[in-house]
């Protein structure tokens, strides 16, 4: 049986500070080796923050690390945000960052949301970009925010469904969407922050092959929660801002020549194989990875080997 990869060491930032753009303040941290491959790492949600943990998807003696939270979220101010806060104010925030920190090009790695942001900065900004990881491929379509905030894996997670709709009047339904940003945007503060833990526990509860009850408590700490989906569900309501829904695949004659892994897999829940198989056809340059038995979440052993294999691959270049 292969030896599957795990995940480096836990390291510390050795630099950190705050990019001051509208009225938000962008966390960013540097780790690694000052002098090492920069590589950017661009996390899900939108909403998600980065993590202590998704440093480890590096070689810490090879890479220069960034990590940042987008505008918002994390460690960002002001906490939930949505001024000056789409697609399009987070591509600058990344080129911003590069210029800030005097890097030339950068290796993007982004998973979920993250890899519809790399990709929306890619194709914005390709000389800036070495390299791409993309993990569960996520490309913000409508058939795709249908498949899990509408009917889908909701066939697959039905108790965890349940406790879903339960906070949405039987006769709001057929636009789960959509009734769940009436109560975010309601001055019903008890009711935002109820239907701001059952929006994420969905999330946490489809995530992994395997149920995790941390995961689920982690992601339905209140002040969490309360970010990630609020922002998350202004930019599902907004489709992103893109011009076409399939505006990053149409476009992806601008990035076809820059080395890409795409991860995937096969069981996903949340964002299904079909939309990175579709990808992968229209970009047969990118080497397409599917793990076999995983789900979502970069951390399932499969997952995480592949995606340190794609790192440990390209900081040899």
């Amino acid at each position: 049986m292969q030896n599957l990869s795990t995940l480096y060491p836990k390291i510390k930032p050795y630099d950190s500070g705050f990019l001051n753009v509208d009225e938000h303040q962008v966390y960013f941290e540097q780790c690694g080796n000052p002098n090492g491959k920069p590589a950017v790492f661009l996390h899900g949600g939108p909403g998600g923050g980065g993590s202590e943990e998704v440093r480890r998807f590096f070689n810490p003696n090879v890479y220069r690390i960034i990590v940042f939270d987008q505008r918002g979220c994390g460690r960002s101010k002001p906490h939930g945000c949505l001024e000056n806060n789409t697609t399009w104010d987070l591509v600058s925030d990344i080129e911003l960052l590069r210029k800030k920190l005097d890097i030339n090009k950068w290796l993007v790695f982004g998973g979920s949301w993250g890899s519809t942001l790399s990709l929306a900065y890619a194709q914005t900004h390709p000389d800036s970009v070495s390299e791409l990881i993309l993990r569960g491929i996520f490309l913000l379509r409508e058939e795709e925010l249908k498949w899990f905030y509408q009917d889908g894996s909701s066939r697959i997670f039905p108790e965890a469904w349940q406790e879903f709709i339960d906070i949405i009047d039987e006769d709001e339904r057929d636009d789960l969407m959509g009734a769940y940003h009436r109560i975010f945007n309601s001055d019903d503060t008890a009711k935002k922050l109820s239907a701001a833990i059952a929006w994420t526990k969905w999330e946490a509860s489809t995530i992994s092959l395997s149920y995790s009850p941390t995961t689920v408590e982690e992601m339905s700490n209140p002040e969490f929660a309360l970010a990630f989906a609020l922002i998350e569900n202004h930019y599902f309501i907004n489709k992103g801002w893109f011009k076409t829904e399939n505006q990053l695949i149409e476009n992806i004659e601008i990035i076809r020549s820059i080395p890409s892994v795409i991860v995937q897999g096969r069981y996903d829940a949340v964002c299904p194989m079909k939309t990175a198989w579709e990808l992968s056809q229209a970009w047969p340059e990118a080497e397409m990875i599917i793990a076999p038995a995983s789900g979502h979440t970069a951390f399932e052993k499969e997952i995480t080997h592949a995606l340190i294999s794609a790192t440990d691959k390209f900081g040899k270049k």
